[in-house]
C-alpha cells in the first residue's frame, strides 16, 4: 500500500506519519526531506513555492512511492488535484492520499508552537489559498485533525478499511 499524508503546512503530517507507520507496520518517509535546498531557503524567507518549483519535489515523492517495498507512508502537501495526479503517475501504482483536515485557527496554533521547522506561520494563508481538497473520483479519505494523535490515527485505519478499491 501507497499512502500520501497530505494537507497545508502544520496538519500533522509528520506526527500523524510516524503515529500511523507504527499502528500499521509500514514505514514512513518525510517528503519534505526530498525538497531540494532552493525550495527549503525560499520557504525559510517566508516566500511561497510556485508550481515550477513544486514539480522536480513532486516527481520525487511520486518516484519514492514506485519504489515501495511494504506499505509506505510519505508527508507530502499534495495541495492540487494536478500533483496528486502527477505523485499518481509517477507511482506508477495506486496511491491513496489521507487528506488531514483542519481548520485555520487550529493549524496556525499548531504552527506557532512547534519548533526548528523551516515552514513560517505566515505563508500558512498561501496553503489554504493552494489546496484543493481530494474530489470523489479520488482514492482519498479526509480526517479531521482536531482531536488527539491517537484518535487521527484511528480515524485513518477505519476510514482505509472503509475505502473502496
Amino acid at each position: 500500500m501507497r499512502l500520501v499524508l497530505m494537507g497545508v503546512a502544520g496538519s500533522g503530517k509528520s506526527s500523524v506519519g510516524e503515529a500511523l507507520a507504527k499502528a500499521i507496520d509500514a514505514r514512513y518517509f518525510d517528503g519534505d526531506d526530498l525538497h531540494p535546498q532552493a525550495n527549503i531557503d525560499k520557504m525559510s524567507r517566508g516566500e511561497a513555492l510556485n508550481d515550477e518549483d513544486r514539480w522536480p519535489w513532486l516527481t520525487l515523492v511520486g518516484e519514492a512511492l514506485s519504489k515501495a517495498d511494504g506499505t509506505l507512508i510519505i508527508g507530502c502537501s499534495a495541495l492540487k488535484r494536478i500533483y496528486r495526479d502527477h505523485i499518481r503517475k509517477t507511482a506508477g501504482a495506486p496511491v491513496i492520499f489521507v487528506h488531514l483536515a483542519g481548520s485555520r485557527a487550529v493549524i496556525s496554533a499548531r504552527m506557532g508552537a512547534r519548533t526548528g521547522h523551516f515552514m513560517p506561520t505566515k505563508l500558512l494563508d498561501s496553503q489554504f489559498a493552494t489546496l484543493e481538497p481530494p474530489a470523489a473520483d479520488e482514492a482519498a479519505v479526509t480526517v479531521d485533525i482536531d482531536q488527539s494523535l491517537d484518535s487521527v490515527v484511528q480515524s485513518i485505519i477505519t476510514a482505509l478499511k472503509e475505502l473502496k478499491p
